[in-house]
């Protein structure tokens, strides 16, 4: 076991977490020459920042809880290794306590309430983007060329345009097209799709590699990253950490960061702490050098997946499942993904053999991230609970983070991510 140097100073912290967030948190402390220590139980960038689509879309600034997704999720159980959207059947309070809470936000107010939220963090985010690839000079096949989402049927068509209208209205650049424009923008695109939305203000890039460099600047800038490094308990007295001990050490950070994607709930369980939040289980299937290339991202508007140009590969992402820690990989899923992506565009097939992932997204019942101070512990900042969008909104939460830690004013409100909002 190799031995640690313990962290005393005061001014010291420690992130738990060595996704996009963690590493974002690192990034932005270190640059203001806070010493920081950035732990993670596998390796940078290892988890659901790995293999996700690589998406920041304001133009889907959506939360999971919307009007009809349980009932429709409910549907979908009976085709269970083909649809979108599935609940393993169990009898967990924690979840029943969720699906309660996510079906009393699933409706027209709380969706109106969380999408300029979820728009704003987005558009912060993009911005940053801009900012540190520039800056730092990170490749990571960022474009911003804005997406496309494709319907197959007048069903799916006419939910998008009463799409486009709801988010044209909080400002979003969005434009319903037919078949023959959408083809005109990406020929790839089957004959049979009868029309979609132009998403004008969305980008796209290779979350892996965005992550690891930004994780070499941040080292550059004195940050300290340890990965197989597992939390194994902390000590406090009265409303504080005074020690955390891992498998590689024993830490006595002054402030501590959690953002563990979806192990951030046993951890704070640790600390007397209940998160209220599920793993959702999602897939990508990255194809070596396809036949043919779009510019911009897809999203299936029936099938809900999405497809991303990631430099000269090409990634199909989704579904939903709410199967608890569980990272196995259901064949029958991949399969679907792909044929999903058969059934809207034309020349996708590769020779090469494809890259099967999949990671677990934080899902809080309101589709709304944690971000802030724990009233239980003084000096722990929580950063978790992005669900679908943690690459879309980790720039600005790393920002958040900092500004949370130097007790500055943050740039964007807090109040609607409170972490103790369904404590009690």
């Amino acid at each position: 076991m190799t031995k640690v140097s313990q962290m005393s100073n005061d001014n010291d912290i420690l992130i738990i977490g060595g996704g996009i967030i963690g590493v974002s948190a690192a990034y932005f402390l270190s640059r203001q020459g806070i010493k920081v220590m950035l732990i993670e139980k596998g390796d940078i960038c290892a988890g659901s920042s790995y293999g996700n689509a690589g998406l920041i879309c304001p133009c889907l600034s959506i939360p999971i809880p919307a009007p009809g997704v349980l009932t429709q999720g409910l549907k979908w159980l009976l085709n269970h290794p083909e649809s979108p959207f599935y609940i393993k059947p169990r009898l967990n309070a924690d979840l029943l306590r969720w699906l309660w809470l996510f079906q009393a936000h699933s409706n027209k107010q709380a969706l109106h309430r969380a999408i300029p939220l979820l728009r704003d963090m987005q558009r912060s985010s993009l911005q940053l983007f801009r900012d540190l690839i520039k800056r730092e000079k990170l490749s990571c096949h960022f474009e911003q060329v804005g997406g496309l989402t494709l319907f197959k049927t007048e069903r799916g068509l006419a939910h998008g345009r009463d799409e486009v209208e709801e988010m044209q209205d909080f400002g979003l650049d969005m434009e319903l097209l037919d078949g023959d424009a959408l083809r005109e923008l990406e020929p790839l695109i089957r004959p049979d799709i009868i029309g979609g939305i132009h998403c004008k203000e969305d980008a796209h890039l290779d979350p892996a590699l965005f992550v690891s460099d930004l994780a070499k600047v941040a080292q550059a800038n004195g940050a300290k990253l340890l990965t197989q490094t597992e939390v194994l308990g902390f000590e406090t007295v009265g409303s504080r950490v005074i020690t955390v001990n891992t498998t590689r050490g024993v830490f006595h950070p002054g402030q501590v960061v959690l953002a563990a994607g979806a192990w951030s709930t046993p951890i704070a369980q640790q600390l007397g702490i209940k998160f209220l939040m599920q793993p959702a289980k999602g897939y990508s299937i990255t194809i070596k050098k396809p036949a043919k290339m779009p510019k911009r991202y897809f999203y299936l508007g029936e099938a809900k997946v999405a497809v991303t140009p990631i430099g000269s590969d090409l990634r199909f992402a989704g579904t939903l499942e709410l199967t608890g820690l569980d990272l196995a990989i259901n064949q029958r899923r991949v399969d679907a993904i792909l044929q999903a992506g058969k059934n809207y565009l034309n020349g996708i097939d590769s020779d090469d053999t494809p890259e099967i992932w999949s990671g677990l997204r934080p899902c809080p019942p309101d589709g709304l991230p944690y971000i802030g101070r724990s009233r239980a512990i003084n000096n722990l900042i929580v950063a978790t609970g992005h669900a679908m969008l943690g690459v879309a909104m980790g720039p600005i939460t790393g920002k958040l983070v900092a500004q949370i830690v130097r007790e500055e004013e943050p740039e964007l409100a807090l109040t609607a991510f409170d972490v103790d909002r369904f404590t009690h």
